[in-house]
């Protein structure tokens, strides 16, 4: 009995000196930043768009690897997923997204973005990533790196996910069907962060239930007979017929939802006609439609269908072509992880730098893989520096949004930040055994 009894104890001195020996998160991105900053402007000069993010997902499975991570490549298009076991324990993935976006930068950065591409209309555009997905990735794989290589401090299985296509919300259902948990084990939680303009750096925003939109694009086509501009009789106008319904729409928010359920309908293009005195045969409309709940999503998209219908009957025109498509779902944060994860990282940076999180209506496909029974949360991370959110406040202008050709973070305060969150609530969702009990 007294040998295990010593056997036992030994074993305990010894866990307790490899944990002792390990790295602080501090500590390790001090040592590590240097190599961080040289990703991110890497990644940032080197952005791809939705699909075609091959060097982007090259670059990121080399450094899993020699992590130690295994990594699986090519699913769901450019996607990769890297695994790292560590005993037993939860299953926890950690996601960031890939693709840059259509944008001319126009930013004094250095390492600015000279990328080009040709759109599908034959014109030209810069590529840059003016959502910041450059920064959820360097954060993720600072992230990764710290925790290989401090295995000491948790215990369970880390999954990595690197997405395609956020920016079209392709990507996630692109890697679910793909086998994304049916090849990779099913997480227990998932986890990601995702940048915002108006927030200090050195500051989170996190909260439970809806915090991103259900999105859904709408094109309709409005039939009609054309003719001549002098005659209106003889025809019936497809631009009279889609101006009726542009009005018509905004009736749907205002009178048939209810007014505590979120809802938009915003017609954001319509085409018609060739000429002063031409009477056309149709009319073009491109819809996007934000809803939170399922109900109010099919709802509003069911009164679109109805009234297009019904206008067009009223015009005694043929009927309208309806197509709805690129739809993603409502995010909605898992309210108990959430709530763990907010007193996480008040501990950590401090409560006065833990924000309430507000909803948007904005669209994340991230949303997704909380569908598939995944509890989920999507945290903001500040990224300009109270100083310059001053001056801009001063200029009695907004800091350039997401999206903005002249978005760019301030690289060190954010990155510091977003490294120790997103680790922090990888080792508290990891802990072991012995620190749950504690």
């Amino acid at each position: 009995m007294t040998r295990w009894i010593l056997l036992g104890l030994l074993a305990a001195m010894l866990i307790a000196d490899n944990r002792a020996h390990a790295q602080s998160v501090e500590q390790w991105y001090e040592a590590h930043c240097e190599a961080g900053y040289d990703l991110y402007k890497w990644l940032h000069a080197n952005p791809e768009l939705s699909f075609e993010e091959e060097q982007t997902a090259a670059k990121l499975a080399a450094l899993w690897r020699d992590a130690g991570y295994e990594v699986t490549t090519g699913i769901g298009g450019h996607g990769i997923v890297g695994i790292l076991r560590n005993g037993d324990g939860p299953v926890l993935m950690l996601r960031t997204d890939l693709d840059a976006l259509p944008v001319t930068e126009q930013t004094p950065l250095e390492f600015a973005s000279q990328k080009t591409t040709t759109l599908a209309g034959g014109g030209q555009s810069g590529i840059m990533h003016a959502c910041g997905h450059d920064l959820h990735m360097t954060n993720l794989t600072m992230t990764a790196q710290y925790l290989a290589a401090n295995p000491s401090r948790w215990s369970g299985t880390l999954m990595l996910v690197g997405q395609p296509a956020e920016e079209r919300g392709a990507g996630a259902k692109a890697m679910l069907e793909d086998g994304l948990f049916e090849r990779f084990p099913k997480p227990d939680y998932a986890v990601a962060l995702h940048v915002e303009s108006s927030t200090p750096a050195g500051s989170v925003r996190i909260r439970s239930g809806f915090v991103l939109a259900n999105v859904d694009s709408v094109d309709i086509t409005v039939k009609g007979r054309g003719g001549h501009g002098a005659t209106p009789h003889d025809t019936i106008d497809p631009i009279t017929q889609a101006a009726e319904l542009v009005m018509s729409l905004q009736l749907i928010v205002s009178r048939e939802v209810k007014p505590i359920e979120p809802a938009v309908v915003t017609v954001g293009s319509i085409q018609g006609g060739t000429k002063h005195n031409i009477i056309g045969n149709e009319c073009k409309l491109q819809i996007t439609v934000r809803s939170y709940s399922d109900e109010v999503r099919q709802q509003v998209l069911d009164a679109i269908r109805r009234r297009a219908l019904a206008i067009a009957e009223a015009n005694r025109a043929p009927a309208p072509e309806v197509r709805i498509s690129e739809g993603t779902p409502s995010l909605e944060n898992d309210a108990e992880l959430a709530a763990r994860l907010a007193t996480v990282f008040r501990k950590t940076l401090g409560e006065d730098h833990v924000l309430e999180a507000e909803p948007a209506m904005g669209g994340e496909d991230f949303s997704r893989y909380g569908r598939a029974g995944v509890p989920i949360v999507m945290y903001r991370l500040g990224t300009i520096r109270p100083q310059r959110l001053e001056r801009f406040a001063e200029l009695g202008v907004r800091p350039p949004s997401l999206h903005s050709s002249s978005f760019y973070p301030d690289l060190e305060p954010t990155l510091s930040t977003g490294v120790r969150s997103l680790t922090a609530a990888a080792l508290d969702l990891l802990s072991r055994e012995a620190d749950r009990k504690e």
